[in-house]
């Protein structure tokens, strides 16, 4: 390895004689101030359920070390840690210094769902919009959701087309609180953000108060949703959560209300669709790319599961 002249050090293992565990612990000893881990073979592995961690079938370990950090020494370590005899692929690459926070609002830019629907970054101020324009001003900090994602730009495209004027909604995995932010400002009365990660919720919290959206309740904890069954209900996660929320999201629904599913695979679709099926009667599907958004009416007869 030769000295490299930057603000960090990037070292980058693969490696198919070793477990992640080994090389994590590896560099962990060697001095890492970091440790990511991705994928190697470009084969995505989806949301895990809590409590479940999943790796790639090969993994790429990457530690994050000091700009002075003396490589020979660095190898060292490793090759003490880890053996000669199978020592690992390694490259090192720059990491400069960068206000991380200005790349990612460098590369957010307002963005229209539908005819009316905007979001758009918290700074600098949007360009001037068409008349009648709703807009979300948005800074999602470490939670998911500014509308890049094909699944949350399906759910905002049908909020934007949707009838709203003073209905209850449910967004169930709020990450952000884009798509609670969205259906208030488009007329909803009461909004229930729900998610099980307290950044989601923190972040949902100060969009809310950015927007000067007072009808949004985030809430940690599923089981404090209200009693009564809303008129929507929106779920951007994944099908394996909504696979098993099937016969909860029967009773948080009203008849007559609707179900909008999304984060849904084309090859999972069919296989949620039935879950459903129970309770809901399905309109056409909408696709971007890869990914599916399942739209449902819960049908006046069809008793809850709960």
């Amino acid at each position: 390895m030769t000295q490299v002249p930057m603000s960090w050090l990037q070292l980058i293992l693969e490696s198919p004689h070793h477990s992640p565990e080994q090389l994590e612990d590896a560099l962990l000893q060697a001095g890492a101030l970091a440790i990511t881990l991705q994928d190697a073979a470009d084969r995505p592995v989806l949301e895990p359920l809590p409590g479940e961690t999943p790796l790639w079938p090969q993994v790429q370990i990457t530690g994050l070390f000091a700009a002075q950090t003396d490589l020979h020494t660095l190898e060292a370590i490793l090759r003490q840690r880890l053996g000669n005899k199978d020592f690992p692929a390694c490259r090192v690459e720059s990491l400069e210094e960068r206000d991380w926070v200005r790349v990612w609002l460098d590369d957010f830019h307002p963005m229209r769902f539908g005819r009316r629907l905007w979001v758009c970054p918290i700074a600098p101020p949007p360009p001037p919009l068409p008349p009648q324009t709703v807009t979300v001003r948005l800074d999602p900090g470490l939670a998911f959701g500014t509308g890049t994602h094909p699944t949350t730009a399906l759910c905002l495209e049908w909020l934007d087309g949707a009838e709203l004027d003073g209905k209850t909604v449910i967004d169930y995995g709020c990450g952000s609180g884009i798509l609670a932010i969205a259906a208030a400002r488009l007329g909803a009365s009461r909004v229930w953000a729900v998610d099980i990660d307290s950044q989601a919720l923190s972040a949902t919290e100060c969009n809310a108060v950015r927007n000067h959206v007072r009808e949004i309740l985030a809430l940690g904890n599923p089981e404090m949703l209200p009693t009564m069954p809303v008129d929507i209900l929106l779920a951007n996660i994944l099908a394996g959560p909504l696979l098993e929320l099937a016969p909860r999201f029967s009773a948080l629904v009203r008849p007559q209300g609707r179900l909008v599913l999304s984060g849904i695979l084309a090859e999972q679709a069919g296989q949620v669709q039935a879950a459903y099926t129970p309770w809901f009667d399905f309109d056409t599907a909408r696709r971007r790319e890869e990914w599916i958004l399942l739209q449902a009416v819960r049908r006046a007869g069809a008793i809850p599961a709960e």
